[in-house]
């Protein structure tokens, strides 16, 4: 193990734009977090956790699918570490023509994919879901989502595209804020399908595609002022190109495991009784708000520079950065997934405890919640373990590590759900993903030695981890009114963390009053 030492000015300096750049994607995340939970909320107000919500669920969920395999989870990364090279070594113009090209070449492909999609989309949909052929009317119904809903891959592939042009070039916001256009969309689908007596889920499978091409249209201003115009050379045989593909290989694989693990639970959710596919979707919803302002936006602020460092055998500072990145990611995702799992009927029963949501679907989605917090560390850590990989250019490692944590989770689901029904599917998502992160440590000291060097500060985050979560117990009984009380909790474990000198509360500590001094300059 690596001795807890006081890092470099340089190192701090990393660190520090690292956690600035994180602090503007987690912003954008939480705009488009607090409309995506406004969002649920008209989802459980309109749709319920019935069978046409579990019908338009697994719609949207198939282009989500392609979205991680052709999107954030292999062009982005992928892409960021070949357009950064290319901009360096040839110049910004010729980074440009790779950008075009790779356009191109994600539109042809995708057109193709969707075609057939549309083509094929009852074999599809009960590929994913084969519970719905009990009901014809319901297998048509979805069939018909599912194709209305496809082509919102093209939009949304494009749109991380031009997140990685964007990221490459220092711009965060643009990406971040883009989700925030869907849920906007879906929120005016939902209330003008109910004003106007229309079929809600089918208002809401056209809001999935025009919010796709308004995502598209917010990154182009962005764009523009970088100088990128999508108008101009191309080269298809462009060796970034080649390399990018290569790249994206191993990475496309590895996401398609992960999201096999979804397809999976839904296929499996499926087979169980009605809403059993809804109440695992609301209680995601509300893990991936910690997850997504946290642990994803740490991740794709780390991702450029890890892959720099590792590129100029800085080890030190790699490592540095990776256990910065896990610490920070740590001391916000453990006190999350203590106080989600300790007020889950509360925080359930507050957000969408209302119209066609009853008493019974909040009670359901709370047991899901408490199930998928269990690993709401782990689902945050896996993202900057696997950058890391990817920084070394390893990227059949996170594959294979994947794939076993697939059998590993296929194996938990069958035998949890039986029972425990959809909780037992959460939990064993949780299981198998703290394998993926243990197995994917231990691989990593292979390549770099005993890198882990924040244990410490882990121990201690975990022990009041453990006084939060008993705290939040305690003020479950008060119903909804206990959610008011997050914030209290919150501050405690801040102050708390502050006093035992954990390093990750004192950085949060510096940019608040930095950010602060910004805007209220002394006079």
């Amino acid at each position: 193990m690596l001795p807890e030492t006081h890092s470099s000015p340089k190192h701090n300096g990393l660190t520090g734009r690292i956690a600035r750049n994180a602090t503007v994607v987690a912003a954008g995340t939480v705009v488009s977090r607090i409309l995506g939970f406004l969002r649920d909320m008209i989802f459980a107000y309109t749709l319920g956790a019935g069978i046409w919500a579990d019908a338009f669920f697994v719609a949207f969920r198939l282009p989500n699918l392609l979205r991680s395999l052709f999107a954030e989870g292999s062009l982005t990364m992928a892409f960021i570490p070949e357009f950064s090279r290319t901009r360096q070594e040839k110049g910004t113009a010729e980074a440009f023509v790779l950008a075009r090209s790779v356009l191109i070449w994600l539109v042809l492909i995708l057109t193709v994919i969707c075609i057939a999609a549309i083509i094929w989309a009852k074999p599809l949909t009960l590929l994913i879901a084969p519970g719905f052929g009990r009901d014809p009317e319901v297998l048509a119904g979805a069939v018909t989502l599912v194709r209305i809903c496809f082509p919102y891959i093209l939009f949304i592939s494009a749109v991380a595209l031009c997140m990685g042009v964007l990221n490459s070039m220092g711009h965060f916001w643009a990406p971040a804020i883009a989700p925030s256009i869907l849920n906007l969309g879906l929120i005016a689908s939902a209330l003008l399908a109910m004003l106007m007596g229309w079929d809600v889920a089918l208002a809401l499978a056209w809001g999935v595609c025009l919010s796709g091409l308004g995502q598209w249209l917010l990154q182009q201003p962005y764009l523009r002022s970088k100088g990128l115009s999508w108008r101009g050379p191309t080269d298809l045989k462009h060796p970034g190109v080649k390399r990018i593909g290569v790249l994206m290989l191993p990475t496309i694989f590895g996401a398609a495991v992960y999201q096999l693990n979804i397809l999976i639970g839904t296929l499996l959710a499926s087979l169980l009784a009605v809403g059993s596919i809804s109440f695992l979707y609301y209680a995601d919803r509300l893990v991936q708000l910690p997850l997504s302002v946290f642990g994803v936006a740490l991740s794709t602020a780390a991702l450029p520079s890890l892959s720099l460092l590792a590129a100029s055998r800085n080890m030190t500072g790699f490592q540095n950065t990776l256990n910065s990145t896990l610490g920070m990611v740590l001391f916000v995702c453990l006190p999350s997934a203590a106080g989600l799992a300790g007020m889950s009927v509360p925080i359930v029963d507050a957000v969408f405890g209302r119209g066609a949501f009853g008493p019974e679907a909040v009670q359901a989605t709370a047991w899901a919640l408490v199930g998928y917090s269990i690993g709401l560390p782990a689902f945050a850590c896996v993202r900057p373990l696997v950058s890391a990989f990817y920084a070394l250019e390893d990227t059949r490692s996170p594959v294979l590590v994947a794939a076993v944590c697939l059998v590993i989770n296929v194996g938990l689901s069958l035998l949890l759900m039986r029972d425990m029904a959809h909780v037992g599917l959460a939990v064993a998502t949780a299981l198998s993903s703290w394998v993926n992160v243990l197995l994917l440590g231990l691989l990593l000291r292979r390549k770099l030695g005993p890198w882990l060097s924040i244990r410490n500060r882990l121990c201690r985050m975990f022990a009041l981890t453990v006084l939060l979560g008993l705290a939040t117990l305690g003020v479950s009984g008060l119903g909804k009114v206990a959610v008011l009380t997050i914030p209290v909790l919150a501050g405690l474990y801040g102050l708390a963390a502050l006093k035992w000198n954990i390093v990750e509360a004192r950085m949060i500590k510096d940019l608040i009053v930095a950010k602060w001094r910004q805007r209220n300059p002394a006079p």
